[in-house]
């Protein structure tokens, strides 16, 4: 007959052989989860980074979006491989997927506004419609490009005031860039009165606007009537400038008109 000490030791041997079993089985399990996280966080290294390189290297693609789209492809390749360890230790991966893209969803709703900044972030950086230096002007806001950043662009307001623009708000508005071309048209208006001959006016205000070396040749400057009021004629002056001259070729090209045209005896309304 068994006795009490018979069946402990039976059920001893028993529970022993079945640990020793499962410790087996997920043992292997374990050194295959660890050869797999170790392999597949320095494969998604190497992974990313060659995909920086070869992002790096395409003509108009900017530093922060490379880094970007590097981190988004570690991490994502990091995700993966976490799902796959959990598979070694027989765990559904199916619901482990579904959970984080219902995770995904509930965090993309929750940051709504925020991803709507990346995005745009992420196509002016790709498009370019401002670069750094560059001074624009959109409905809202004007300046210096200091930075683009994925959420937000710094500038610098012509008055050295610091401004934080989110991306979205320039993406999503018509963007006027005073910097881009190297040549800009100015155009000045110049009133005299309708007793004055117009047409040795313009000959002068020609001959003054062509003294200056940086009114451009070409396009040629050109002066005509513009506008007509009872006393007096409204004479409109155009040439062109390299953009990085505009504006002192401007206030000086009008000190000259006004000291020139004063020298010459002629009235200014």
């Amino acid at each position: 007959m068994d006795t009490p000490a018979t069946d402990v030791i039976v059920a001893t041997r028993t529970a022993f052989a079945q640990v020793t079993a499962l410790a087996v089985q997920y043992g292997f399990s374990f050194i295959g989860a660890v050869f797999l996280l170790v392999g597949g966080w320095v494969l998604s290294g190497i992974i990313s980074r060659w995909a920086y390189q070869g992002i790096s290297r395409v003509h108009g693609i900017d530093e922060t979006l490379a880094r970007f789209f590097e981190n988004v492809l570690h991490y994502g390749l990091l995700v993966l491989v976490f799902v796959m360890v959990l598979g070694q230790f027989g765990v559904q991966t199916a619901s482990i997927i579904a959970a984080l893209g219902a995770a995904g969803l509930a965090i993309g709703l929750a940051l709504q506004g925020t991803l709507q900044n990346i995005a745009a972030g992420i196509m002016l950086l790709v498009l370019r419609p401002l670069r750094v230096g560059e001074y624009i002007e959109t409905g809202s806001v004007k300046g210096f490009i200091v930075e683009i950043g994925l959420f937000a662009t710094e500038m610098k307001t012509a008055d050295g005031l610091y401004l934080m623009a989110p991306n979205s708000t320039l993406w999503n508005t018509p963007i006027t860039n005073h910097s881009r071309e190297s040549s800009r048209r100015q155009e000045l208006s110049v009133a005299i009165g309708n007793d004055t001959d117009a047409d040795p006016v313009k000959k002068e205000i020609l001959t003054i606007v062509k003294s200056d070396d940086r009114v451009q040749k070409q396009p040629a400057p050109r002066v005509f009537s513009n506008d007509l009021t009872a006393d007096k004629t409204v004479l409109t002056v155009q040439y062109w400038a390299r953009t990085s001259q505009w504006s002192e070729t401007r206030y000086d090209v009008i000190d000259r008109l006004k000291d020139g045209l004063s020298s010459k005896g002629i009235v200014l309304k």
